[in-house]
């Protein structure tokens, strides 16, 4: 298709039609479509595509939109699906099922704030909910790292040595409903990217399985060893998807997180999706004017990129967190997640932000003050929260 100018949820529903489609060699594909805000353009889109073997089934909930994804994954075919906040909420039992059924199904989630009271704009706390779950999460800066990391969901989830669902996040109306130029692949190379979907442990009228039976501790222990296993081998599973994705499309996607000019920093803020941009606009200015400072996209939050993370922050001295998502009783949860793994680092002080909470605006001059703030700082504190104006 080439260039185009388009908006984040066509970019995500483009690119799940294109992998589902190629997988008619093999099951074909699978996928239930329920509407909620800001997600809904992704569902009509999937719901207008002709697939040559496959079918969208519209439904009356979230939690049935899971419910066939996980039926449609258990007969072997390339299954998906999106949704949003309080969809995300209501389909839980039904994600965690598929996690721990072992299904590679690829979930697009459009950040929007739980509710109530209603709101319909940006906050990762919905996705950020099922972070226990048995699933991968990415969340992505800009509409083609959207389109590349969805291709890049299909390739690590499937994969033999992974067999996991994977949810990939995307700011409400922030990306999902803002045009921006992507390079939306050919369906030939997506082809060649995505291998037919093999799922193992599909069900067949040859072999009789039941799924989802009684089991006692000592085998829900064991289970639950595999997922880990499965997980500490994602970083080697989508390094090699990303060597092949740049030699299929020409491009080099990011991997589990970004630094930029953390060589030398002695302050380094950690941010993801589109608050990235706004944040290296700001670290870019500072370093123009001599300030060693840098930053971290954060990109897959499950498994977390501990090793990762550690190298990109080895001359650092201060580390601020970006957090839009916020847990009762605790603080932002990528510090807590980051916190964790810094804590063999008494030297590095490592202090929260809450921004952007229920979709605020988070400005330049928003985080320079944090920058600020953070250089002021002889200890860390308890998560700062960002005033929003009346």
């Amino acid at each position: 298709m080439g260039r185009e100018l388009v908006t984040g949820n066509y970019a995500a529903g483009y690119t799940l039609a294109l992998a589902g489609e190629a997988n008619r060699s093999g099951r074909g594909c699978g996928a239930g479509a329920y509407p909620i805000t800001p997600q809904t353009e992704i569902v009509e889109y999937l719901r207008g595509f002709e697939f040559t073997k496959g079918a969208v089934v519209p439904v009356e909930s979230e939690h049935s939109a899971m419910g066939v994804c996980i039926g449609a994954a258990l007969a072997g075919a390339r299954s998906f699906t999106a949704s949003s906040s309080n969809g995300l909420a209501y389909m839980t039992e039904n994600v965690f099922a598929a996690g721990y059924y072992r299904l590679p199904i690829v979930m697009i989630a459009v950040n929007r704030t739980l509710g109530p009271p209603w709101n319909i704009w940006v906050d990762q706390g919905d996705s950020l909910a099922l972070r226990d779950a048995a699933w991968l999460q990415f969340y992505t800066e800009s509409h083609q790292e959207l389109v590349d990391t969805i291709l890049l969901a299909f390739r690590v989830g499937e994969d033999p040595r992974v067999l996991l669902p994977v949810m990939v996040a995307e700011d409400g109306f922030v990306t999902s409903h803002t045009q921006m130029i992507v390079d939306l692949p050919e369906q030939e190379l997506v082809d060649r990217y995505l291998p037919p979907c093999r799922v193992p442990h599909q069900l067949t009228h040859a072999r009789p399985t039941t799924v989802g039976g009684l089991t006692w501790p000592k085998e829900t222990t064991h289970h639950r060893h595999e997922i880990q296993e499965a997980m500490e081998r994602v970083p080697e599973v989508l390094a090699e998807a990303i060597n092949e994705f740049e030699q299929v499309f020409g491009r080099r996607p990011h991997g589990a997180l970004s630094a930029e000019y953390t060589d030398d920093a002695q302050t380094v803020l950690i941010a993801c999706n589109t608050m990235t941009r706004t944040l290296r606009r700001v670290v870019e200015e500072r370093r123009a004017r001599g300030e060693k400072i840098g930053l971290i996209m954060q990109k897959m939050f499950r498994p977390f990129p501990r090793q990762e993370l550690l190298r990109a922050v080895t001359q650092a001295q201060r580390v601020g967190v970006l957090d839009r998502n916020y847990s009762p009783g605790s603080g932002g949860i990528m510090w807590t997640e980051i916190a964790a793994t810094l804590q063999h680092r008494p030297d590095i002080l490592v202090q929260d932000y809450l921004v952007g909470l229920g979709g605020g605006d988070v400005t330049p001059q928003d985080i320079s003050a944090i920058v600020d703030e953070l250089q002021s700082r002889q200890t860390a504190g308890d998560p700062v929260w960002k005033e929003v104006a009346a």
